[in-house]
């Protein structure tokens, strides 16, 4: 009977109980959109650094996950010394350098054979590689996002560029210009950012990480195996992560609670006289507080369901439009966006559902 009820209040009163859920879904759409495209983002840059194929990277002295991302701090020669170590195949001078036209992403000015040594060839979907110092390898969701095949020029650093192929996805960065031209690119000259290590054996990894921090003049350097490079992309190592994710469920927790508190107060206002005549057949304070979190719960189950199809639709949608952008689906943020979608709602129905509990019957029913 009480569900019932609960319904029958609902419905009699459509737009109110759309817009609650509408702004519920709102909430949870934000919530999933937002945390898993900025998940998405940090999953696709580890899963294409795995894709490198090396074993040890060794970055110049003070560098941190962000640090050393752009330009070219230390000698390109320190590859010389590296590939006379012990255990040490490959070593592969890399630049790295963020391009800001038309948004932020990395470039990679890449020696090309010792680069394929280390993680094997490229997989070329068309053309091939570098035939002269101004040409660039792109991956190819970058030539379906810019709808370039091979053959078209591209302008990277305020430099034209011929597309000499398209590559697989998954090798780092999605462009790759040859290293001397990135290098007179930005002024760099027999400079470079990093360099990856291919080993004889994985075994050796420890071996080779003490062995470069112990070469004289390398002691302060950033040497790390894939694996320890890798744990390091994860939400405690990104500064600021953590806090936007927390602004982002608060102000969807603010939203919830706003709109479920304004929407309930005046239901509760409006139905002043209902609550009187329940009362005055019996029903206890309990019973008014029940139904009003009934109606809340059944409003914000409503908005979660809407909530997690939108955004999976959307998620759809945004992938399709733009290769490039990945965003995550985890079914562990959608069971916290429930939760914060649950509370919010029942937060702000606390209070009105206080309000109706403590109505006098008589007065109540003498409401107009």
């Amino acid at each position: 009977m009480m569900n019932k009820m609960v319904l029958a209040n609902l419905v009699h009163r459509p737009i109110r109980s759309l817009i609650s859920i509408v702004a519920i879904a709102l909430e949870v759409t934000l919530i999933l959109l937002i945390v898993g495209l900025c998940y998405g983002i940090m999953n696709d840059n580890k899963n294409r650094t795995s894709g490198i194929g090396f074993d040890v990277i060794v970055q110049p002295p003070g560098s941190t996950f962000f640090a050393g991302i752009s330009g070219a701090p230390v000698s390109v020669k320190i590859a010389d010394v590296l590939r006379g170590m012990p255990h040490v195949k490959v070593a592969s001078p890399v630049v790295w350098q963020i391009a800001t036209g038309g948004g932020v992403e990395l470039i990679d000015g890449i020696d090309l054979p010792s680069f394929e040594a280390v993680g094997g060839p490229f997989q070329y979907v068309k053309g091939g590689p570098f035939q002269g110092p101004t040409d660039v390898l792109v991956d190819d969701f970058i030539a379906a996002q810019k709808r370039v095949k091979v053959g078209d020029t591209m302008e990277i650093l305020n430099q034209q560029f011929r597309i000499c192929g398209i590559v697989e996805n998954g090798r780092g960065a999605r462009k790759f210009v040859p290293m001397a031209t990135m290098q007179d690119l930005i002024g760099a000259k027999d400079k470079a950012s990093v360099f990856y290590l291919k080993l004889d054996d994985p075994a050796n990894t420890d071996a080779v990480v003490a062995a470069v921090t112990k070469q004289p003049g390398m002691e302060k350097y950033s040497v790390l195996s894939m694996q320890q490079y890798l744990s390091m992309m994860t939400p405690s190592h990104l500064p600021g992560f953590r806090p936007f994710i927390g602004v982002v469920i608060g102000v969807s927790l603010v939203i919830g609670f706003l709109v479920i508190f304004q929407a309930m107060y005046t239901a509760v206002m409006e139905r002043t006289r209902e609550i009187g005549i329940l009362k005055s057949m019996g029903a206890s304070k309990f019973y008014i507080v029940n139904v009003v979190l009934r109606e809340t719960v059944l409003l914000a189950l409503t908005g979660i369901v809407v909530g997690i199809a939108v955004s999976m639709l959307a998620r759809v949608g945004i992938q399709h439009r733009w290769p490039l952008v990945h965003i995550d689906s985890s079914t562990d943020w959608m069971l916290r966006a429930t939760l914060v979608a649950i509370v919010g709602a029942t937060v702000g129905a606390l209070y009105p559902a206080y309000k109706a509990a403590q109505k006098d019957p008589i007065d109540a029913l003498a409401y107009e």
